[in-house]
């Protein structure tokens, strides 16, 4: 994995945050990227120990919301909130965490003939499928485990034949892999997953993301935004939106007409303090910190603080943030991703 660019410039001090009890948790440089100033990094640092104590045993995370616990997608997203801090399933601060993760993960892709990552206890397997395909990509070539990495090579060439057969006639997926319909918001795990398994070297076909990208192209409405779904389009979802944006970016299409409309509607109608996002404030905020860090100028500036200070405020005593009723795993690990992307340590994420 790249590390931080600018720890290149820096001789090798290194700052460690010691919380009660003298555990230091991380180490971090001792110049800090723009805009992640003291109060930031120590709020990292307390939303990563959350994520830490409350890995279960086995290697997942669960959550204590109303939207049932969805124990795949959370697993994967708590690990890319760690791996965005640097850590690695074979060294950092988190690497056992990491470790535990991939193999929960990996018992899981391998339970059963399809290629499937997912728990019994998904409802909704395909954006945890996405999500762990992601996750698990950005951990190939880290594990220092020749049979672990041969394990991950294959688990993610079946969870690829997955997604690619679970395509809709559209070209859009939706919750189940056998659902023969499709939506946005699934539909951006898949094609953000797809794209990092390429990234690392799976053989991923071109057709399916080209279909993907045509199918956000179909939902899009006049003011920009992406609807729902094709089917049932409706209004613009800035959520979803934003998920396009980050999603489009990751795919390449940098400077088309379409993400340029798309980027624009974003940056009207999702801000860190507003309520437009119909009570997915940190799924939207997920991504449009992704399409904004890709963004780079006065515009990921204005909007990164605001979005730091808002999630300053937010956090809880315990180190967690609540997200949107899904849980505290789900927001503690949304808001350390989004605080860290300007460490650049996940290729995804990077510039």
């Amino acid at each position: 994995m790249k590390r931080w660019r600018f720890i290149r410039s820096l001789v090798g001090t290194t700052l460690a945050f010691a919380l009660a009890g003298g555990r230091a948790l991380s180490q971090q440089p001792a110049v800090l990227p723009e805009h992640i100033n003291g109060e930031a990094q120590r709020a990292i640092v307390r939303g990563l120990q959350y994520l830490g104590e409350t890995q279960n045993p086995t290697g997942s995370w669960f959550n204590a919301g109303n939207m049932g616990s969805y124990p795949t997608a959370m697993t994967a997203l708590a690990g890319l909130a760690l791996l965005a801090n640097g850590s690695t399933p074979r060294e950092g601060r988190f690497a056992p965490h990491l470790k535990r993760a991939v193999h929960l993960l990996l018992a899981e892709a391998e339970a059963g003939p399809t290629g499937l990552i997912s728990s019994a206890m998904e409802g909704r397997s395909m954006h945890g499928h996405g999500f762990a395909m992601l996750f698990l990509a950005e951990c190939l070539g880290e594990t220092a485990d020749e049979k672990t990495e041969t394990r991950l090579r294959a688990a993610l060439h079946r969870a690829v034949e997955l997604t690619a057969r679970a395509q809709s006639p559209a070209g859009g997926w939706i919750y189940t892999p056998d659902g023969n319909g499709d939506e946005g918001s699934v539909t951006v795990t898949q094609i953000q997953g797809l794209r990092a398994c390429r990234n690392a070297g799976i053989k991923v076909p071109r057709t399916t993301i080209e279909r993907a990208v045509k199918y956000l192209e179909l939902c899009q409405n006049a003011d920009g935004g992406i609807g729902y779904s094709l089917a049932q389009r409706g209004g613009s979802r800035p959520p979803i939106s934003a998920a396009a944006v980050a999603t489009l970016y990751a795919s390449g299409r940098y400077d088309s007409a379409m993400t340029k409309k798309c980027l624009d509607y974003v940056i009207r109608t999702v801000t860190p303090n507003g309520r437009e996002t119909y009570g997915h404030w940190f799924y939207a905020h997920l991504y449009m910190a992704q399409a904004m860090y890709q963004v780079h100028d006065k515009r990921w500036d204005s909007y990164f603080i605001a979005l730091r200070d808002r999630l300053l405020g937010t956090q809880n005593a315990d180190g967690s943030w609540n997200g949107d009723g899904v849980g505290p795993v789900y927001g503690t690990a949304i808001a350390c991703i989004a605080l860290q992307l300007p460490y650049d340590y996940v290729p995804i994420f990077q510039r």
